[in-house]
């Protein structure tokens, strides 16, 4: 699961010793092209002159993670991917970074998430997959970035948190925790740059927004953007685990829900990070900003 991760104030990859493949890909491999941040790199792609590969169940090229048969028409005369795995341990990750370097790929853009790397701060069905794909793509031979963003704030505008501001009313295990909501349009600028420019490889870049909110602070900032009002009513992690399963969802996805809220109710999503402003040059977007996009998009109307 990804969340669905002192700033610099001087100019982004200023280390000369670190050396890159330089590309101008002609052909880049969008795993996810369908989701949050993999449509986002799509467009973006396409805004720079460079046509992307769309690959997914319901993409332009068919992928499946669970079908190795997929992999291969995709990657094929591929230059370039951005690698979005799945779930579960063991992950085909590896699998997949062998086959795409034996099919000529020269750089590997690996969404991972905030603590991938941190024991005990994603629960192991969730942490797992990430370290062993994070291990595939810095062993593969090739160009590599790894992004590790923390919650997404579109969790609120097109994820799992919608309903719940669309009904007024949000119920969450977090307490009055506090995390640094990424916008999915900063990750996705941040993969565009590493598929595309030199300068990145080699790089980790923990992502996080400019401040660290509640989930109350975030209902705030989309009232204040919108006409939407939603109340925050903060719950027992067991109350919102028994309230999932209540709802359909199965047991195991349940607890890994209600864990993987367990960084922000702690307050360990927010300490914030450098990885937008080293990579792009500038601060990640606010919350404030995100909201009134959203908003004007019919987020939630």
């Amino acid at each position: 699961m990804t969340y669905t991760d002192s700033p610099r104030t001087d100019s982004p990859r200023t280390d000369n010793s670190r050396t890159d493949t330089t590309i101008a890909p002609a052909t880049v491999l969008v795993l996810g092209g369908t989701g949050k941040t993999g449509r986002r790199v799509v467009a973006l792609l396409r805004e720079s002159g460079v046509e992307p590969r769309v690959a997914s169940r319901s993409g332009d090229t068919p992928f499946d993670w669970s079908d190795p048969d997929t992999w291969q028409p995709a990657l094929d005369g591929a230059d370039a991917v951005y690698v979005v795995g799945p779930e579960g341990s063991p992950s085909p990750t590896p699998a997949f970074v062998e086959r795409a370097v034996a099919s000529g790929v020269r750089r590997l853009v690996l969404l991972s998430a905030r603590g991938a790397d941190t024991p005990g701060y994603l629960s192991a069905a969730v942490g797992a997959p990430h370290r062993e794909s994070e291990a595939a793509v810095r062993s593969s031979g090739v160009s590599w970035t790894i992004l590790r963003p923390g919650w997404f704030a579109q969790n609120f505008s097109e994820g799992v948190f919608r309903d719940g501001v669309r009904a007024g009313e949000l119920a969450l295990p977090t307490a009055d925790g506090t995390a640094a909501f990424i916008d999915a349009d900063d990750i996705a600028e941040v993969a565009v740059a590493a598929l595309t420019e030199d300068g990145h490889h080699g790089e980790v870049y923990e992502l996080s927004g400019p401040r660290a909110l509640s989930v109350a602070d975030v209902l705030g900032e989309i009232a204040e953007a919108s006409t939407v009002r939603a109340a925050y009513v903060p719950v027992e992690p067991s109350a919102y685990r028994a309230r999932l399963v209540a709802q359909g969802v199965p047991e195991e996805e349940a607890a890994v829900w209600t864990e993987a809220m367990e960084p922000i109710r702690t307050s360990r999503e927010a300490p914030l990070t450098d990885g937008v402003r080293r990579a792009l040059g500038r601060p990640p977007r606010d919350v404030a900003e995100f909201a009134r996009a959203a908003a004007a998009a019919g987020a939630w109307s």
